[in-house]
């Protein structure tokens, strides 16, 4: 990126790295230490503490009262609003080109940043970026080489194409961590995060997918850590129904972006996580009519898709 392995910061996007924070006084200090690990010379860091019950809010001071020269921070502590509200107010806070989405139990990995800049930098017509991750536990030992294939059991040859991260997204929803990297008007284009889901992210990247603006490099970026509090690895029934039933509201309501097979996968979707809920609910008759359902819009697809997109079918 310049001559004699100078840097010229000024001609580099700004990258602001939005860390939303709740509960995690464990966690907390391995994601910020990460921002400063990560070589790319162009960020922000900005963070809010959604009205954390532990240490987390007095860490994350410790820590920016310690780094506060290395680079421009700023850090809110205010009372909780929710992931998805305070994903909106790091947006509007954020002065970058480019928003790279954190997580407090998470960490980033070092060079991740530079190759999704580059990949925005030479795909303009791309809105968002996602690379893969490494799965680490509580301790940070590594559990999984790949988010996308080892926990979500994706195919990655799906992510080559257009068409394929459709597929991917509304069928086989496998982005694990804090693995984008999003242009800030991009948010112009679909919206920002809709306050009021628990789990925001599968509606905002279908968004994204229905307008072909999600593009894809295979390269970890950061590191998902698997721990007992994770909101989308819950065993407790009832929450597992209502994170659920909030998916299926989000296939329903998104279905409208798609067209043709996508549409009818969206709606085979929404049926199979119906059938899920209905299992948790032990309505075995409601099971077997949404999988009726399920398999019969599948079936459908797959016949249009192998028509016309024969390669598709294979992968």
């Amino acid at each position: 990126m310049a001559d004699d392995g100078l840097v010229n910061v000024s001609a580099m996007p700004l990258v602001s790295i939005l860390i939303p924070a709740y509960n995690h006084e464990r966690f907390v200090q391995r994601c910020l230490d990460s921002v400063l690990e990560d070589a790319y010379p162009a960020k922000e860091l900005i963070i809010i503490d959604d009205g954390s019950t532990d240490s987390t809010g007095e860490r994350i001071a410790d820590w920016v009262a310690q780094h506060s020269g290395d680079l421009p921070i700023e850090y809110v502590r205010r009372s909780n609003r929710g992931i998805a509200a305070t994903l909106n107010e790091l947006a509007a806070r954020a002065r970058g080109e480019f928003l790279r989405l954190g997580a407090s139990d998470d960490y980033l990995l070092p060079g991740g940043l530079d190759a999704q800049v580059h990949y925005l930098l030479s795909h303009s017509y791309k809105r968002a970026v996602i690379g893969d991750s490494i799965v680490v536990d509580q301790n940070g030992k590594k559990m999984y080489d790949s988010g996308m294939c080892d926990l979500h059991g994706a195919d990655k040859r799906l992510y080559s194409s257009d068409e394929g991260i459709r597929r991917a997204v509304i069928s086989q929803w496998a982005i694990g961590g804090p693995v984008a990297l999003i242009r800030k008007n991009a948010l112009d284009t679909v919206d920002r995060w809709s306050e009021g889901l628990r789990i925001d992210d599968w509606d905002f990247f279908l968004r994204l997918a229905a307008c072909d603006a999600l593009g894809f490099i295979d390269v970890s970026v950061c590191a998902y850590r698997l721990h007992g509090a994770n909101l989308s690895k819950t065993r407790h029934t009832a929450t597992r129904i209502v994170n659920l039933t909030e998916s299926r509201y989000v296939a329903l309501r998104r279905a409208n972006l798609f067209e043709g097979t996508d549409r009818t996968l969206i709606k085979a979707q929404a049926h199979f996580i119906s059938a899920k809920i209905s299992f948790l609910q032990r309505r075995i008759w409601s099971v077997a009519l949404h999988m009726v359902a399920y398999l019969s819009l599948i079936l459908v697809s797959r016949l249009r898709l192998s028509s016309s997109h024969p390669f598709l079918e294979q992968m």
